[in-house]
């Protein structure tokens, strides 16, 4: 994927390793943290039919192109639907950008209409991005990434995923990079 997005170098299995910490807070059993390594590798597959030129752009973008990349999560899910075998993937690609407020994307469902796994991959992959460095801005710390879900938590994001993210950061699962050796 980084080949299309410099951005994503290591995002899909930092992911995967916080949303399974989080997982494993909310009681999720081991057949559904297989479904959700497979669904935080594939939850920005989408991103290959985004014009590169976009997806690399030093700079913000403008509504065209922040229009084409918001199409990810509906590219993704149609790219993958049709194989049987990924179709536990689909609502971590389809539903990670959706709000618990419905101001997401792309079918801005509201609250527990989010699939669960959606709502998961919303925080975390959130957490991802706010760590991690762009051309257009510099990374927030650990900490100030935790206190920002935290202020969102009941808006943008589930409250109660958001404070099982916390929790998982407080005892120490949300780790580095450089720690992420952990098996997800």
């Amino acid at each position: 994927m980084s080949v299309c997005d410099p951005t994503l170098e290591g995002h899909s299995s930092r992911v995967g390793a916080h949303a399974a910490a989080v997982a494993r807070r909310i009681g999720w059993a081991e057949d559904k943290l297989e479904e959700l390594r497979l669904g935080a590798a594939l939850h920005d597959v989408g991103k290959v039919n985004v014009r590169p030129e976009v997806l690399a752009k030093p700079g913000r973008l403008d509504d065209d192109e922040l229009a084409q990349v918001r199409t990810h999560p509906v590219e993704g899910a149609w790219l993958i639907g049709g194989i049987a075998s990924l179709g536990p993937a689909l609502p971590y690609v389809l539903f990670h950008h959706e709000r618990w407020d419905g101001a997401g994307y792309p079918t801005r469902r509201i609250g527990i209409e989010i699939p669960v796994e959606g709502r998961l991959l919303a925080v975390v992959d959130a957490f991802d991005a706010m760590t991690s460095s762009r051309p257009y801005r510099d990374a927030l710390t650990f900490e100030e990434a935790v206190a920002e879900v935290e202020r969102c938590a009941g808006a943008q994001f589930d409250p109660a995923i958001a404070e099982a993210f916390g929790d998982a950061f407080t005892a120490g699962e949300i780790t580095a990079p450089d720690s992420l050796s952990v098996a997800v």
